[in-house]
């Protein structure tokens, strides 16, 4: 990874990212294709996405994008408290992110993999 690398990240159910996975495309989860765009965030943002969005929900990975694959196709866009959050219009090869690890729920919290920085 070169020292400009800037990841994004995609919290997904695992069955859905299998499937993009097999399709060789991934189109976004249901809230995506509802808002027209997949929604990602930065690291800053994982944790909190996490627990706001998906606690209790078992059976994620959190998928790391290497932002400048999906660059041409990324917009910041104002969300929850003002932050801007990455939202990608256009598909994902699922073939060019970094890596999808699994995102455990331990009781309290999703516990995210050492590779998470």
């Amino acid at each position: 990874m070169g020292l400009d690398l800037r990841v994004l990240y995609k919290i997904i159910d695992a069955a859905t990212w299998a499937q993009a996975v097999n399709a060789g495309v991934f189109k976004g989860a249901a809230i995506d294709l509802t808002d027209g765009y997949i929604h990602l965030s930065t690291g800053a943002q994982a944790k909190e996405t996490a627990r706001l969005h998906f606690a209790v929900v078992e059976n994620l990975l959190l998928v790391a994008i290497d932002e400048s694959v999906v660059a041409d196709h990324l917009k910041w866009e104002a969300s929850r408290g003002g932050q801007l959050f990455p939202h990608v219009y256009a598909v994902i090869d699922p073939t060019q992110i970094l890596w999808a690890k699994p995102l455990p729920w331990d009781g309290v919290a999703h516990v995210f993999p050492e590779e998470f920085a």
